[in-house]
């Protein structure tokens, strides 16, 4: 991908399966940095080059297609599922509380990300390695109207990678509703939401592919909740949200082979986490 002024990029925090250990040469260095990107391969290991990265957006879009039928008349494939009411009417309600989350700090240092409102005080959940990439001395929120405002950094968490932001009540962004603790299913229809490569109220569809998946953050393991809806660099901190426009998680990572983008597993930080750490957070900070 060429780079793009202002756009987010496929950095962060990385993470390594926890079943895929390091190269005891010394590989699994950060790729960008300079050092040798090497696979400890094992045999019987299909995918022995996997990572996860943190992320800073999401984009992509439900695929269709058309194959024709013995008699030449086109038909749907059978890949080709048609978006559930639910879901258009879950996006309605889910956009007007995403925001565009741009971080930039000393020596040009920047970051681009997403975030949503959580209650009528203004406060915003966004991913703490977005703050962290742009030195997060310099914080604007740019709502869905386009407007941006100053936000203040409430406080943040890097070991859970969440953060929270204030803005001004005049921004008047609309509080997404939380889902119940323990009510998210694998295979249920879900919703990612945010900002891909600047590309504000994106949305992506998908599933719930498993829950309790554990992926390493950094230095530390979490409970994730994984989907196929596909996530791309600039839309950690979004929502993932299910067909009644609650949010189940915070989008903050995918896995790649070989650093090679999205190959359809997310990751997303579970609702109940979530929630745990913003009333901490807000309850030091104000």
């Amino acid at each position: 991908m060429a780079a793009q002024t202002g756009l987010g990029e496929p950095r962060g925090p990385w993470f390594v399966s926890p079943d895929l250990h390091p190269d005891p040469a010394g590989g699994w260095a950060v790729p960008g940095t300079g050092s040798a990107y090497r696979r400890h391969r094992r045999p019987g290991r299909l995918l022995a080059g996997l990572t996860v990265v943190a992320l800073s957006t999401l984009s992509g879009a439900l695929a269709g297609g058309w194959v024709a039928s013995q008699d030449g008349a086109p038909q749907p494939a059978a890949s080709a599922a048609a978006v559930p009411a639910e879901l258009v009417s879950a996006a309605e309600k889910t956009v007007p509380g995403v925001v565009s989350v741009l971080v930039g700090g000393a020596g040009g240092r920047s970051a681009t990300g997403s975030g949503f409102a959580i209650d009528d005080q203004q406060h915003i959940i966004t991913n703490d390695h977005i703050l962290a990439k742009g030195d997060g001395r310099q914080v604007t929120v740019e709502a869905p109207n386009g407007r941006r405002f100053p936000a203040e950094v409430v406080g943040r968490e890097p070991g859970s990678d969440l953060a929270v932001l204030r803005v001004p009540p005049a921004a008047g962004l609309a509080p997404l509703p939380l889902a119940k603790p323990g009510g998210t299913r694998v295979g249920e229809p879900v919703l990612a939401v945010g900002s891909p490569l600047g590309l504000s109220g994106t949305v992506t569809a998908g599933i719930v592919s498993a829950l309790d998946r554990q992926v390493r953050l950094g230095t530390s393991r979490h409970s994730a909740v994984q989907t196929d809806a596909s996530i791309n660099p600039g839309n950690s901190g979004g929502p993932l949200v299910n067909a009644r426009g609650e949010v189940v998680g915070v989008n903050t990572a995918i896995a790649t082979i070989d650093g090679n983008g999205s190959i359809g597993i997310g990751f997303a930080i579970p609702i109940e986490q979530v929630q745990q750490t913003a009333d901490t957070i807000i309850g030091k900070g104000g």
